[in-house]
């Protein structure tokens, strides 16, 4: 690792922006039409192989380093979960990544936002379109794992399963991660992109904070054989008198849909796996029984309503790196998803992560660059996404005055212009 405790990125084989290697002292390596060097000065260790952890080891591909990801579960996760939305700054930069998702779900253009009773409070773009001419796009959580698994391991990353991380420290001139079956690995970098409840972030800070609950727990679906007079591609949010629900067409005929019941305190997990989806089907019906719009049907359409979860954010997490370590994703910022923005700002760090590895000299630069760039941008989306939700579970009085504010409040978040900073972000090409 150079002369001391850092990747030499002089020592590396250079890359452009496509990954192809353009010099360095390492003979460089070929995976289909990414080429990199791999010497023991350029391996990195990626934790978690959701979202986050395949993106990064693209990105640290065109980077010039050789990433290995590990994965605590034993398999993919192949059919779990709902569906979520990439913005389009996370498809702009997906594209620097030659990642196209078009393949999958479906673009999502508008939002159109109604109280319980009905009434148009706001209707407006979703995130306009990339450079390319893509919209948001909506696509099932499950494929979303999938596409970015499969193209990682067409691109030459190694995925082990199994691999729960238990404990990480300095080893020699890089760091060793303990595995709970055993096993360990060493590298020269350690990057956290184990999600909420990152074992990675302990690691780096004991005290770290916790996720924060928001007082909502999510749940949805896929509802069949329901023709619904709405364009597709359109996201549908309804402020109900009891509960918060959104749904949105597929071009095949399918409803998606989400609901977030208000739980002032936090379930415990046990509460959680004893609500059946027949017990939720049961509590959606009440809670949308005085709404007016298509909730009641599109639930009782749903053949398996999914399992629900709670939902958490955290607000800010005071240590993301030492000189050996870093966390990408949720495990350095996640945000309720009211935000729209959890897998696009993964996306996001990865590549800026890897753009820094790349340009800065030593890697205890590099990673504080890539705090400093991304800290900022990630807790003001953070922050927005917790109001936004501050809005879906209000009582009585509270639910008075908001159906009153809302329009106003929505006309402002509407305007292009106050969205700019989220949705026109694109990942700087070089980094200094």
């Amino acid at each position: 690792m150079g002369s001391s405790e850092s990747i030499d990125n002089n020592a590396m084989a250079r890359t452009d922006l496509r990954g192809v290697a353009i010099g360095g002292a390492y003979p460089p390596v070929r995976h289909g039409h990414f080429m990199y060097s791999v010497s023991m000065t350029n391996t990195v260790a990626i934790i978690g192989a959701g979202i986050a952890g395949p993106v990064t080891a693209m990105a640290l591909q065109q980077a010039g380093l050789h990433p290995v990801v590990y994965e605590g579960h034993d398999r993919m996760a192949d059919g779990v979960g709902a569906f979520l939305t990439v913005a389009t700054n996370g498809l702009e930069a997906l594209h620097l990544l030659d990642l196209d998702l078009a393949g999958v779900g479906m673009e999502t253009r508008r939002m159109r936002i109604c109280s319980g009773t009905g009434k148009l409070l706001a209707e407006f773009d979703n995130g306009g379109v990339t450079s390319f001419g893509a919209a948001s796009r909506t696509l099932r959580r499950a494929d979303l794992y999938r596409v970015l698994r499969d193209e990682a391991l067409r691109r030459g990353v190694r995925i082990e399963y199994g691999k729960r991380l238990a404990d990480a420290r300095p080893c020699g001139d890089g760091v060793r991660a303990d595995f709970t079956d055993g096993t360990s690995a060493e590298a020269h970098l350690l990057i956290g992109a184990d999600g909420l409840h990152s074992r990675t972030r302990a690691v780096l800070d004991p005290h770290a904070p916790e996720p924060r609950y928001l007082g909502l727990l999510n749940t949805g679906g896929f509802a069949k054989g329901l023709r619904l007079d709405v364009e597709p591609g359109t996201a549908h949010f309804v402020f109900g008198a009891r509960c918060f629900f959104g749904y949105l067409a597929h071009p095949d005929g399918d409803v998606w849909w989400f609901a977030n019941p208000g739980r002032r305190t936090e379930p415990a997990p046990g509460d959680l796996a004893a609500l059946t989806p027949d017990r939720w089907r049961d509590e959606l019906r009440t809670l949308f029984a005085a709404d007016a719009g298509p909730a009641l049907r599109i639930v009782d359409a749903t053949e398996e309503i999914v399992r629900g979860w709670s939902t958490y954010d955290l607000p800010t997490v005071p240590t993301w790196r030492t000189d050996r370590m870093v966390l990408v994703g949720d495990a350095a910022h996640a945000a309720s998803p009211s935000s729209g923005q959890g897998a696009s700002m993964a996306v996001e760090d990865a590549l800026v992560l890897a753009r820094c590895l790349r340009d800065v000299p030593g890697t205890a630069d590099a990673l504080a660059a890539y705090e400093r760039l991304r800290r900022g941008r990630v807790e003001r989306i953070v922050e927005q996404g917790r109001r936004n939700g501050s809005y879906k579970s209000v009582g009585p009085v509270r639910r008075m005055l908001r159906d009153a504010a809302l329009p106003v409040i929505l006309r402002a978040a509407s305007r292009r212009d106050n969205q700019r900073w989220i949705y026109d972000y694109r990942v700087p090409e070089t980094v200094r």
